[in-house]
């Protein structure tokens, strides 16, 4: 492969552009195309973020100067436009969740593998230096056997009931929100670090908002103006904007955790604390620098980020010395460090460390589990 790995985005809402922010700090990848819903959009956007060309998704497929092509579209779009781009011979870096049911991951699971492309799903929030740290202690024996889990994934964002997003219309977004949306990062981030599978799950939804309403114009036009009733339109809502979730282990043991979308003052809260026969470890995404380590017998210790402290290991996560924060936009980073790797050598790992389309696989099928288990109102099988 040429020494420049040339790249496109598809979408630019929040994603795209910390997608194209991330690889633009990493050497020899040039992001050189852009595909929106349409030509006009595409070309307005592409402007605004300097990408040197604009492209329908179709025209943008046809350019065989691109290698890698970055989904970044709703949920509803992920399986049509990864299944495309690989048919076109492109890499694919999908956001999460990977397709909207279980059997189109398994179709793009299967197609990857037959086409020998790379393939990634976006669970950033591994990548986190800690969180890799956590990770290898736990394989150096550090932590002991796993005792248990208690996470939760807590956000504000949707906190008043005129809060709008796309992921509230199951059409674009799916049966799921708040667990498909960062239950799942959660979930991911529990299986990578403890080594764990997740064998059974009993899930309790709560809709606090059954009924919310949506703006009639766009939300850039509300800036500085008060609404009046009749810029809205009242619509039901059928996700959850709460969640909370017993898990069982492959290991006979269980954990818990609880994902929330309505939590005032929660800005972007991942919580994970892992018990061990050890020791414990807790690890804040609001605090990304930290990990704490808890223990019975001796004095409990914070391990700050420093690539001179932490192991072997975790270090090629970590681009800055100690006491230099590093936090989400270098998550994204640092997997597509790895992805790009695959890439420039032409095929995918054996045993890939960054998140693959087998993974997005997995955490459909354990959504799909939690799902079953609110409307069963009972334990389910994974």
């Amino acid at each position: 492969m040429a020494q420049t790995i040339k790249a496109a985005i598809v979408g630019t809402g929040f994603i795209g552009p910390a997608h194209l922010e991330a690889l633009r700090r990493i050497p020899n990848i040039e992001v050189i195309g852009l595909v929106e819903v349409n030509q006009e959009v595409a070309d307005a956007k592409a402007s605004e973020l300097g990408i040197p060309n604009a492209y329908t998704f179709e025209n943008m497929l046809k350019d065989d100067s691109i290698d890698v092509v970055h989904i970044c579209t709703p949920n509803f779009l992920h399986f049509p436009q990864s299944k495309a781009c690989m048919e076109a011979g492109k890499h694919v870096v999908c956001e999460k969740p990977l397709s909207m049911t279980v059997e189109e991951a398994q179709e793009l699971v299967d197609f990857a593998k037959e086409k020998g492309l790379i393939n990634a799903v976006h669970f950033n929030l591994r990548y986190y230096p800690m969180v890799r740290q956590m990770k290898v202690m736990r394989e150096k024996g550090e932590l002991g056997e796993v005792y248990s889990v208690m996470g939760s994934y807590l956000q504000d964002w949707l906190f008043f009931k005129t809060d709008y997003s796309w992921r509230l219309d199951p059409k674009q977004s799916g049966g799921s929100r708040a667990v498909a949306d960062i239950g799942s990062h959660l979930l991911d981030m529990t299986e990578y670090v403890t080594g764990l599978k997740i064998t059974a799950v009993m899930a309790d939804f709560s809709t606090v908002h059954p009924k919310r309403l949506k703006p009639l114009k766009a939300v850039e036009s509300f800036s500085g103006k008060e609404l009046d009733p009749s810029d809205y339109q009242e619509y039901d809502v059928t996700s959850e904007d709460y969640a909370t979730i017993l898990l069982r282990f492959d290991n006979g043991n269980t954990g818990s955790i609880t994902v929330s979308q309505i939590n005032a003052g929660r800005k972007n809260r991942l919580n994970i604390e892992i018990s061990g026969s050890k020791s414990s470890f807790e690890f804040n995404a609001e605090k990304p620098n930290e990990l704490w380590i808890g223990k019975r017998e001796t004095a409990n210790s914070i391990l700050m980020k420093d690539p001179g402290l932490i192991d072997e290991g975790a270090r090629s996560l970590v681009s800055f010395p100690g006491g230099h924060q590093e936090g989400f936009p270098d998550t994204s980073k640092q997997l597509f460090k790895e992805v790009y790797a695959a890439v420039r050598e032409g095929k995918q790992p054996e045993s890939p460390a960054y998140p693959t389309f087998a993974d997005g696989l997995r955490e459909l099928i354990i959504g799909d589990a939690i799902v079953e288990s609110n409307e069963k109102e009972a334990w389910v099988k994974i």
